[in-house]
């Protein structure tokens, strides 16, 4: 039958590991469909941007969880092509929509959705079209059948963006939904410039399909550290990456790994309290000249503040002094101009070592809450009737 990670398929399949072993490493295949499919919009998506016109136009990338992160994690790359574009979370629109909807304010909102059935997806959508006088909206989903793909329907005014089959994620955590939307937000307002975005998803694709391999046997050697605490760190677009990659371990370990993100300047503040002998932080290294001078300052600080713990180093290019500094260093090396295009294959070694996090504390990662507080499409909210913001 095979191997997925240098495990045989039937061992995954007993271990009920083998959905999200596959969903991790079919990843790099996703990409080149997520971009043959924006290639196929682009006539339609061009029209509708031109249709709603880009002046004056504020947008919204909204999600829950995993979903949310497509936004935090894109939106600074998108901010410095001069888009009016924020990235806020189903959950806060939900119960202080007053505060991020604008009855005035021309909006084109993009929800972002691996099910597109969770009931704040659902309750923003219609909270922005009960607040917002002049809406549009763009759905990017991973699911044809769910309630926000069935909610463009017969309405010029939006665009269902459907991401690959596959990328329908069927295990607990979300893996190829994540890049594959994130990838389809930063090409959507780039479609003029797709012939240039199609090298760089060949670039990482190959790298991506080079690093499950490359680096297998240090990301589970990393995996099998007597550790209890994870620290991601990044800044910008990698910040945001950060806060998926901290999330993939909590989820993946069950809750029984303490997880924390933050960027590197921002973790000195307070959260570096978390670091024990038990921690293990990973930095995410930008390639920018200026942005890396405060990454290193903060990975020299750490590597002699030392308790016993682990410092574990992405890197784009290799980097000598970063090597020495660092217990476990991996050095990607891909040919690309901004961090935004490290995500894909820094957040593939984070969703790889929370695997193996998981198989070393003996969870199951296709369902590491199987007594259901957590699940999937998030159950048990009540979505109360929005009346008005009454001032005082």
């Amino acid at each position: 039958m095979g191997k997925i990670f240098d495990i045989e398929v039937s061992k995954l399949e007993e271990i009920k590991a083998y959905i999200t072993a596959k969903e991790i490493d079919q990843q790099p295949r996703l990409w080149e469909e997520t971009y043959e499919i924006l290639e196929k919009n682009k006539k339609g998506l061009n029209d509708f941007l031109d249709r709603i016109g880009r002046d004056h136009l504020k947008v919204i990338f909204t999600g829950a969880g995993t979903s949310e992160f497509v936004g935090n994690t894109i939106v600074p790359f998108l901010k410095e092509q001069g888009i009016w574009v924020e990235s806020i979370a189903t959950t806060d629109i939900v119960s202080n929509p007053q505060v991020y909807l604008k009855k005035k304010s021309k909006t084109l909102l993009i929800s972002c959705a691996r099910s597109g059935n969770s009931p704040e997806s659902v309750a923003t959508v219609e909270l922005a079209e009960q607040l917002v006088d002049n809406l549009y909206q763009i759905f990017l989903t991973c699911n044809p059948d769910g309630k926000l793909a069935k909610k463009s329907e017969n309405n010029e005014k939006n665009y269902l963006l459907l991401m690959p089959k596959d990328s329908n994620d069927k295990g607990f955590a979300m893996t190829g939904s994540f890049t594959c939307m994130s990838l389809a937000g930063l090409m959507l307002f780039n479609l003029e410039k797709l012939d240039s975005f199609k090298n760089y998803v060949n670039e990482i694709k190959e790298k991506g399909q080079e690093s499950m391999s490359l680096f297998l046997e240090k990301i589970k050697e990393i995996a099998n550290l007597d550790h209890d605490r994870i620290v991601f760190l990044g800044s910008s677009c990698l910040k945001g990456l950060s806060q998926e990659a901290s999330l993939k371990t909590l989820e993946l370990s069950g809750g029984k790994i303490v997880t924390d993100y933050n960027s590197p300047l921002g973790f000195r503040h307070g959260p570096k309290s978390i670091v024990n002998e038990k921690t293990v932080i990973f930095i995410m290294l930008s390639q920018d000249e200026y942005t890396r001078k405060y990454d290193k300052d903060l990975l020299k600080e750490m590597s002699l503040e030392r308790k016993g713990n682990q410092i574990v180093v992405f890197d784009n290019f290799y980097d000598e002094e970063v090597e020495k500094l660092s217990d476990f260093y991996i050095n990607i090396d891909l040919e690309v101009c901004h961090d935004v295009f490290l995500m894909f294959n820094y957040i593939i070694l984070a969703q790889k070592y929370a695997f193996y996090k998981s198989l070393y504390l003996n969870i199951t990662p296709d369902n590491p809450c199987p007594t259901g507080e957590v699940n999937r499409v998030v159950q048990g909210v009540i979505i109360h009737k929005y009346e008005g913001d009454k001032k005082c």
